[in-house]
């Protein structure tokens, strides 16, 4: 019998990240979701719902806390960015699958971790699924690219 595909399952109401494989649950993960609320509009800070593929995984075996800029990860002797929303330890790039999420990827849609991570379980973020270091880190070794993605309301 082949093993079921694992599936990313976020929940906006609950700021919950589930991984499943089939109907079963491997892992649940707390989540900031985007303070600006739902959509897919072009510069809106809104999360985007519906369904998804990773589309690139970066970050691969750089130390928990790393800052990316434009997905490359700051050298420990750059200044860090003037923004309150880092991009930190790992980057799971989201691709949209439907025509009303379909500029996902050319908006930068991430799932990554961040440095508020006393925010999380709240919505917070200025866009992407927002997670806890150590979460994203576990997550991004569980997952491959094209792993299907699905947010929800």
């Amino acid at each position: 019998m082949q093993k079921s595909r694992l599936h990313i399952q976020v929940s906006v109401r609950d700021q919950e990240l589930k991984l499943r494989r089939g109907r079963k649950i491997i892992r649940r993960y707390p989540v900031s979701t985007s303070r600006f609320g739902l959509g897919s509009e072009e510069n809106s800070y809104k999360t985007p719902l519906g369904k998804f593929r990773i589309s690139d995984k970066i970050g691969e075996a750089m130390p928990a806390g790393t800052i990316f800029v434009g997905r490359v990860p700051l050298k420990p002797d750059d200044a860090p960015p003037s923004t309150e929303d880092m991009v930190l330890s790992r980057i799971l790039w989201l691709d949209g699958l439907e025509s009303h999420n379909a500029n996902t990827r050319d908006r930068f849609i991430y799932i990554h971790g961040t440095g508020h991570e006393d925010k999380i379980g709240e919505r917070d973020s200025h866009v992407c699924i927002r997670m806890r270091n150590a979460d994203v880190i576990e997550l991004f070794d569980l997952v491959d690219v094209d792993t299907p993605v699905t947010i929800r309301e």
